[in-house]
């Protein structure tokens, strides 16, 4: 018999939903979210019977759907092992407190383990962005007081590589892939056998994107940051995080609109686009170095993917690394429906996220 999913995508003012029937999309939706209602809540935490409420419309608008699992974008759990977990207490409480930090994805788990556990059906997340595989020897910095954190675009890398080696006739744990997500921030990942041994976090460091800086001169940014130019922390991660990278250059943080000012002969923008790219191609590269150079492909996902300029820009310089493949877009429903479905054929086990954390 067919099973159905509910999936279960929170973002910062919109949910998205979707049923899934295995792995085929039945129906999808968003649930957009007044931005004047989200602002009234206190926390993120504070969002979930809100939410919950409209998710839970959201699905009796379906009609009568039997449901075999519930699915949801993992959040800012603890460093935990890539795969697909089965919410419990220990997952929600420190869902409930934010432990790695507040953010709507936090949700996800609560809202699925809300409307799994009267239906007495699983709840699963899959692969959160805390996912930590990293090699050791990537977790110093060069300053003690400031290790390297996991904190990567890890659902669709993880599913998009997965892809990749089946179109090559390969298992994923066969190949080793540089994996470049390129959305609002940017992940890039080497993978070695299926574990994503090194990241840059899109938060902190790695190249600029369309709304954050990327890494900064270490020098110059202590001397701005104590410059008298912001008036608190928070006013000076926004430069950081929303309104860097192409925002700070173009004004802008859609690369299609800084493309489109390029291709209308505006030769800053063009500066701005090209040196984008090779910020990515040159990370690419100290991420090639990673797996000593022993690459059988480098993969460029995410919404940028689309743009044939930027890719082609970022191929020339790589490609004598490995040769580029493209799977343009998020994919995260897929990914999330896909996840949850190898535990339910039995092909993986569902990972226990109490057990995981306290090794």
């Amino acid at each position: 018999m067919t099973k159905t999913l509910l999936i279960i995508n929170p973002g910062s003012t919109s949910t998205k939903v979707a049923l899934y029937d295995e792995d085929r999309p039945r129906v999808s939706g968003q649930i957009d979210h007044n931005p004047e209602e989200i602002r009234s809540f206190a926390s993120v935490s504070a969002q979930f019977d809100y939410r919950k409420e409209a998710v839970q419309h959201w699905l009796r608008e379906q009609g009568d759907v039997e449901l075999a699992a519930v699915v949801a974008r993992g959040g800012l759990l603890r460093p935990l092992q890539g795969g697909c977990y089965e919410v419990d207490e220990c997952m929600k409480e420190d869902l409930w407190n934010g432990v790695q930090g507040e953010h709507a994805s936090n949700l996800g788990g609560l809202i699925a383990d809300a409307i799994a556990t009267p239906r007495g059906i699983p709840a699963f997340i899959v692969d959160p962005v805390s996912v930590d595989e990293f090699d050791d020897v990537a977790r110093l910095s060069g300053l003690k007081e400031l290790p390297r954190k996991s904190l990567l675009h890890a659902l669709n890398i993880r599913s998009t590589a997965r892809k990749a080696a089946e179109d090559m006739g390969k298992e994923m744990e066969e190949c080793s892939f540089v994996v470049a997500h390129l959305g609002g921030g940017f992940s890039i990942v080497p993978m070695r056998k299926g574990k994503m041994i090194d990241a840059n976090n899109a938060n902190e460091e790695g190249p600029f994107s369309p709304d954050r800086s990327g890494t900064l001169p270490a020098y110059g940014l202590a001397k701005l940051m104590f410059s008298g130019k912001f008036k608190d922390f928070s006013e000076a991660r926004k430069m950081i995080i929303g309104q860097g990278g192409l925002m700070a250059y173009l004004g802008t943080s859609d690369a299609r609109d800084a493309v489109k000012l390029m291709e209308e002969g505006d030769e800053y923008a063009k500066l701005v686009v090209d040196s984008m790219a090779y910020h990515i191609a040159k990370y690419i590269g100290a991420m090639a170095a990673s797996l000593k150079g022993k690459v059988d492909a480098i993969i460029l996902t995410g919404g940028i993917a689309y743009d044939r300029y930027i890719t082609k820009q970022i191929e020339k310089h790589v490609r004598f690394i490995a040769p580029v493949r493209l799977y343009p877009g998020e994919n995260e429903m897929e990914a999330l429906a896909s996840g949850a479905m190898r535990v339910l054929r039995g092909i993986e086990a569902a990972r226990n996220y109490e057990k995981e954390v306290n090794k």
